[in-house]
């Protein structure tokens, strides 16, 4: 089913130049769902950079979904959108529609990855389809040489990284995604502080650990899966390991505001839901 698009809202802001806000999520938008449309009016309610999380367009990422689907919700403010690629956008022959919908926005064609300022900042956005990005996600693979030394040559003090597949996770429906973890290591070598995946249809935060799961305060990278953009929520399992909070009741999206030294996160709900999650920590 098609929806029709309107123009984008303006998204004014007074803050701070070397603050940076990042709002978004993962498993969007759904042609004859409305998950979309209620989590763009938060989106809509705030400035900043758009992220997603990958799965943005259902069920294929093919050039309609992104047309009919995405493109009249989220797609409203594909101008202030840095994306990432999810599965099912390799349901579209080497996700073609999701490159040609995103563009330049979403790095090199055929790549996947890529990364950009936020203020004070570094993002990197990762592919984590280790069987469809080129070179998969092995230690020296393209990726993650490319990671390795984007990060050494980003001169920042903090590192949020974006992906799509969780290293961690308590959901039942999809494992934590293994294969990804020579890149979490890089990740962790550099000192990144935030790994924000989407994949798992639910809210979870992780208290700060290594790649290998265990708790780690100083170093350790904070995950926060948030595949709470449109689509429909899933079940939890058994809690994993340094799980510290988890909700699969709520859409919503995660608010990021990026300062010098110190980052706050905050999950919004759609109008009508209650459950929230807000903190903040400091760079490592």
């Amino acid at each position: 089913m098609s929806r029709s698009a309107s123009a984008p809202s303006a998204a004014a802001t007074n803050r701070p130049a070397d603050v940076a806000v990042l709002v978004g999520a993962g498993d969007i938008a759904v042609c004859d769902g409305v998950g979309d449309s209620r989590t763009l009016a938060l989106l809509q309610r705030s400035p900043g950079t758009v992220f997603t999380l990958g799965d943005n367009a259902y069920p294929d990422g093919s050039r309609a979904d992104f047309a009919d689907c995405y493109g009249p919700t989220w797609g409203r403010l594909r101008s202030r959108t840095r994306p990432v690629i999810g599965n099912h956008e390799y349901g579209t022959a080497r996700a073609a529609g999701y490159f040609d919908y995103f563009g330049a926005a979403a790095g090199p064609r055929g790549k996947g990855y890529y990364s950009y300022q936020a203020g004070t900042w570094h993002v990197v956005v990762l592919n984590t389809n280790c069987g469809s990005v080129p070179g998969g996600c092995a230690r020296g693979s393209a990726q993650e040489r490319w990671l390795r030394a984007d990060l050494a040559a980003s001169g920042t003090a903090c590192t949020v990284a974006m992906a799509h597949h969780p290293l961690f996770t308590s959901a039942a429906t999809h494992p934590p995604t293994i294969e990804t973890r020579p890149l979490i290591q890089t990740l962790y070598d550099a000192g990144v502080e935030l790994l924000m995946a989407g994949h798992n249809h639910v809210y979870e935060r992780f208290a700060p650990q290594t790649p290998t799961g265990r708790s780690d305060p100083a170093r350790g990278i904070r995950e926060i899966v948030a595949g709470t953009g449109g689509a429909g929520l899933y079940p939890f399992g058994p809690t994993a390991a340094n799980s510290e909070v988890r909700d699969n009741h709520t859409l919503g999206v995660v608010r990021l505001t990026l300062r010098p030294g110190s980052y706050q996160w905050e999950f919004l709900p759609v109008s009508g839901r209650t459950f929230t999650d807000r903190g903040s920590d400091t760079c490592h």
